[in-house]
């Protein structure tokens, strides 16, 4: 008797994790939640409208010169880089950390125009703000196709380009049907701490559970409660659409800089996967095979390969992440 309750308990556990999970509401601009470092804000004038960007700079004790600009994925911000930020500004970077505009603590237009080349521009003009003329590029994610749209509209600027597991490796408009952009709000506004959880479990962990991982699914979960996310809804939808309509993928053969790929294989990520037809689905978001690829159209690019590690190296294999990274910026 006493074994079948013990069984019974190791089954139940991982749904009473869940259950118990505490959310807060979290408001329009995460004005509750506390980023790791200070936050500043640039006024941008865009689109016939004022915005806020935030942004943090970080600056070392012992600087070596040299700068770089970590941009996040569309379901997180800047805070998620808090470990990363620590061990460069200890190797001497200064460190720019934003949050695009419709992200973490930046503003959340009401209509706006989404583009790589736009949020490229923003981060153009926050950098020319602080007086930034070069500076390296690290993006992760949706940052990995941001990071490389302005590595090539800003080749002047741009020292070097690290993509971390970046997604639109593949062009997802020939392989998914198109869906507009209410097809993508409705999806949003249907989200809960349940189902961003088993997303991010599925793609970018493909089934391997960290609790650690929990923060970030209640960053984007808190937002589910309050009352001002059919807003934050929409921007998601709006920025689904633009990864979707513009891809990067066939101009990597364009990008001049020096180019490093941080590569978790177990990565499976793949933007409406779930549209594709079977046969397709089959071959998509298969990151031990994208990266190879990718290395090869990305002119004299190197690939750093994490086996075993999934969409997020810098949270989930810290150490194997960041050697390669000092090592490729200090070289």
């Amino acid at each position: 008797m006493r074994t079948k309750l013990s069984l019974l308990f190791l089954l139940i556990t991982p749904f009473l994790s869940v259950s118990q999970n505490i959310l807060q509401n979290l408001d329009l601009n995460l004005s509750t939640v506390k980023y790791p470092f200070e936050v500043h804000f640039l006024n941008l004038h865009i689109q016939n409208q004022d915005l806020s960007m935030a942004y943090m700079d970080i600056q070392p004790e012992k600087p070596n010169h040299k700068t770089i600009i970590l941009l996040h994925g569309k379901n997180f911000n800047g805070a998620y880089w808090e470990t990363t930020i620590r061990e460069l500004v200890k190797n001497g970077f200064r460190v720019i950390v934003p949050d695009q505009i419709g992200f973490g603590k930046s503003s959340k237009p009401q209509s706006f125009q989404y583009s790589f080349q736009q949020l490229a521009l923003n981060t153009k003009t926050l950098l020319d703000s602080l007086h930034i003329e070069k500076t390296s590029v690290l993006g992760h994610s949706m940052g990995g196709m941001l990071a490389t749209r302005f590595a090539l509209m800003f080749p002047e600027i741009t020292e070097k380009l690290i993509l971390e597991n970046p997604i639109g490796l593949e062009d997802y408009k020939q392989l998914t049907p198109y869906k507009p952009v209410d097809y993508w709000y409705k999806n949003e506004l249907a989200q809960n701490y349940e189902k961003i959880r088993q997303y991010q479990l599925v793609f970018y962990y493909n089934n391997q559970w960290n609790s650690e991982y929990d923060r970030w699914v209640n960053l984007l979960a808190g937002w589910t409660l309050n009352k001002d996310y059919p807003l934050i809804a929409w921007n998601a939808a709006l920025t689904y659409d633009m990864i979707v309509t513009q891809p990067v993928v066939h101009e990597f053969g364009l990008l001049k800089c020096p180019t490093l790929l941080i590569i978790g294989t177990r990565d499976r990520t793949a933007l409406g996967k779930a549209l594709a037809n079977p046969e397709v689905q089959k071959n998509m978001g298969l990151y031990n095979k994208l990266g190879k690829k990718t290395q090869q159209k990305i002119p004299n690019a190197k690939l750093v390969e994490l086996d075993n590690v999934g969409h997020l190296p810098h949270i989930e294999a810290f150490e194997r992440f960041i050697s390669p990274l000092l090592l490729f910026l200090n070289e």
